[in-house]
């Protein structure tokens, strides 16, 4: 049994811990508010917009040049993926890298053989990971999640649209964690580029084609409307990983504060213990002493 001085540091030791964890749960709670305002006003936007972008795009007339709606074999992919800068919030950024790998390994895995995928992390833990296993993370940005604002994202929506266009990359998907709640993130696989067609129009007779009326033409909407929709996007999938963070890692420390606090209980049994322990001996060695000096 351990004496007494050691159960003791052990204790304060944890309680320490426990202190910062429960600071950490607290601060998380709090950024959490906050990003989940920001994704649950920003989603429904987003989803209305990227439906529009959908049905005009799949219903562009043949003069109506769209150039993020075509459809090449994947050759050259970019699979982009969104973690965290910082870690001590579970398996959040974990379960991102092994599903950019599951990802590689599953269906891009002759791209990938012949050095045709590209990595584009967004968050330093997720880049951290995929290097220990070996691969090849050809850019990164650790500084957008600090000052995250649309303003910060357009620039690489943009530079993504023209890589796209220039016919350097055939396919670029995003994958990051979709919030839901504070203690449940969804894992996400979403293709960015080219632009996902209606697929309404495919399910049968049914489904009722929405038709718009187009001022001033359709060409100026399509060329308008279609990046706007794809910066929104991106956008859209860092606010929900943000929001996923921090519900994350304030899951991941309230659980750490209640396994303190578990620690503590025993440790302060096994002090008890100890503590009866040592006045036991004690005491049987006034005993014997006393025994002793009679005999």
């Amino acid at each position: 049994m351990a004496n007494l001085k050691e159960v003791r540091s052990r204790i304060e030791s944890v309680k320490s811990t426990q202190q910062i964890t429960s600071a950490m749960k607290m601060v998380a709670a709090s950024k959490l508010r906050k990003a989940q305002n920001a994704i649950l006003t920003m989603r429904p936007y987003a989803r209305k917009l990227q439906e529009i972008m959908q049905n005009v795009s799949s219903g562009a007339e043949s003069k109506v040049e769209n150039v993020y709606s075509v459809q090449r074999t994947p050759q050259r992919i970019l699979i982009i993926a969104i973690s965290s800068n910082r870690g001590l919030c579970g398996p959040f950024n974990a379960n991102i890298g092994k599903s950019v790998i599951l990802r590689i390994n599953e269906k891009f895995s002759t791209q990938y053989k012949s050095g045709n995928v590209d990595i584009f992390t967004i968050g330093k833990k997720g880049n951290d990971f995929l290097r220990v296993r070996k691969f090849a993370v050809l850019r990164r940005d650790d500084h957008i999640l600090e000052k995250l604002s649309f303003e910060t994202v357009r620039p690489i929506a943009e530079e993504l649209m023209a890589q796209f266009a220039a016919k350097k990359y055939d396919h670029i998907e995003i994958i990051y964690n979709q919030f839901k709640n504070a203690a449940v993130q969804i894992l996400q696989n979403e293709q960015f580029l080219p632009i996902v067609q209606n697929q309404s129009q495919n399910k049968g007779k049914s489904q009722i084609k929405t038709d718009y009326i187009y001022e001033p033409s359709k060409e100026e909407i399509i060329q308008e409307l279609i990046p706007k929709s794809l910066k929104i996007q991106l956008y859209k999938a860092l606010l929900d990983s943000l929001a996923s963070e921090h519900g994350a890692r304030m899951t991941a420390m309230n659980k750490a504060t209640e396994n303190a606090q578990e620690m503590l209980k025993n440790l302060k049994l096994s002090y008890n213990k100890a503590r009866q322990a040592a006045i036991t001996n004690e005491i049987l060695e006034i005993v014997s002493g006393a025994e002793a000096l009679k005999g």
